[in-house]
């Protein structure tokens, strides 16, 4: 069974800089496509970033060259390394497992960016 926990989320000021994790269980990070997603209060779930199977990384235009994904097979765990946070970046942030159109989604991580 499939399972992803997120975790690193936290406060911090506007500028600084946060490392969130996804471990998963059940699959390899290496074979399906990763993704970071966030939902602000009232907003949409967005896409930020991810990373395919041969490692090829995209990123939403409101976070390319800030954030950066990366992941660690042997861990089982993908990265999203947030630098130079801004207040509107305030969102769970979600990871999503992709195979042959089956996703699986972790429970989220609550990032708050003070102004």
């Amino acid at each position: 069974q499939v399972q992803l926990v997120e975790s690193g989320g936290g406060l911090v000021q506007s500028g600084g800089s946060l490392r969130l994790s996804c471990v998963a269980s059940g699959m390899l990070v290496n074979l399906n496509t990763m993704d970071w997603y966030r939902q602000a209060p009232g907003k949409q779930r967005e896409f930020i970033a991810s990373i395919t199977s041969p490692g090829n990384t995209n990123y939403a235009d409101s976070v390319k060259g800030r954030f950066t994904i990366s992941r660690d097979t042997a861990k089982k765990t993908v990265y999203l390394e947030m630098n130079s946070l801004k207040p509107e970046a305030t969102a769970v942030y979600y990871c999503r497992s992709l195979r042959y159109g089956r996703q699986h989604w972790g429970q989220g991580t609550q990032v708050t960016v003070s102004s």
